[in-house]
């Protein structure tokens, strides 16, 4: 979305010129009478006294010097917005964005002139993770590991798990592994390589190289939920994962059946391999006629 953002993310055109309406005019609405009807009906709702109406009002919400947004606010968001203890931490937008008195574009474009003043999403680095992960992945990034790969052995799928080799295909030949191997393909690079935040780079990098769906954000959670425990809960603490939830061989054993997954990725390559070579065949032979 960055990418184009700036393509779309563009002030609003000036209005043209109002044309007269010269068609049958509405039904008078007796005001009154709807004011008062209204007011009958929310008799027993308090009013509230902290959210005065308007576009000057939702202005000064968003950028207002005493308490605006993303004027003051903005620097504790990435902190508080979890605590209903600290309201003030969220934007309070949401009742102008309801009754448009303000725009999302007009909040998004304001926000995109003051990027500075808010600290970078961490949706891809260790930073992102809650703090009991990071501690728990902290302490156990010395652990002793059975294997250690490189980034240049895993994307070969060249390791001593055939399972996790047959997911690791899946992706690179059909552009899309089963949701359920991501989770365990993601948790075996936490396994396999010299720490938390090198294992999150490798799968990263992977998700976003062969995935038809990479560099989207489902893509990122996904890779932080299974390494970094984002959106859940510790676990019984174990060596390398700490207390991130553990995923393991005989686990996905019991779930399914391992050997067929891998035959159906062995077909899935060869017939990948097959078409390949065959496109190369065709191109040469086109090539070739096209020289005589």
């Amino acid at each position: 979305m960055n990418k184009v953002l700036d393509e779309y993310l563009v002030e609003f055109p000036q209005l043209a010129e109002v044309v007269p309406w010269d068609r049958e005019q509405p039904e008078d609405i007796d005001w009154d009478m709807l004011i008062h009807t209204v007011c009958r009906e929310a008799e027993d709702v308090p009013e509230i006294d902290w959210c005065q109406p308007g576009e000057a009002a939702a202005m000064e919400a968003l950028l207002g010097n005493k308490d605006g947004f993303l004027v003051k606010r903005i620097k504790s968001y990435d902190t508080d917005r979890n605590y209903p203890t600290k309201p003030t931490a969220l934007s309070g937008l949401s009742p102008y964005l309801h009754f448009g008195h303000i725009s999302a574009q007009r909040c998004a474009i304001e926000a995109k002139k003051r990027r500075h003043l808010s600290p970078k999403p961490h949706y891809d680095t260790l930073a992102g993770a809650w703090e009991w992960a990071r501690r728990t992945l902290q302490d156990h990034a010395s652990d002793k590991r059975e294997h250690i790969y490189t980034r240049e052995q895993l994307e070969s799928a060249k390791t001593a798990d055939l399972l996790w080799n047959a997911s690791q295909l899946e992706m690179v030949h059909h552009g899309k592994m089963h949701g359920f191997m991501r989770m365990y393909w993601a948790k075996k690079i936490l396994e396999w390589t010299n720490g938390p935040e090198e294992a999150l780079s490798i799968a990263i990098y992977l998700n976003d190289k062969y995935h038809i769906d990479g560099r989207d954000p489902n893509g990122y959670v996904g890779c932080m939920w299974s390494i970094c425990g984002l959106h859940d809960q510790g676990w019984k603490e174990r060596p390398i994962f700490g207390k991130i939830r553990y995923m393991n061989y005989a686990g996905c054993k019991r779930k399914f059946n391992v050997d067929a997954y891998i035959s159906y990725v062995k077909r899935l390559v060869a017939q990948s391999k097959k078409r390949k070579l065959d496109e190369s065949l065709d191109s040469a032979a086109k090539h070739a006629k096209s020289e005589d």
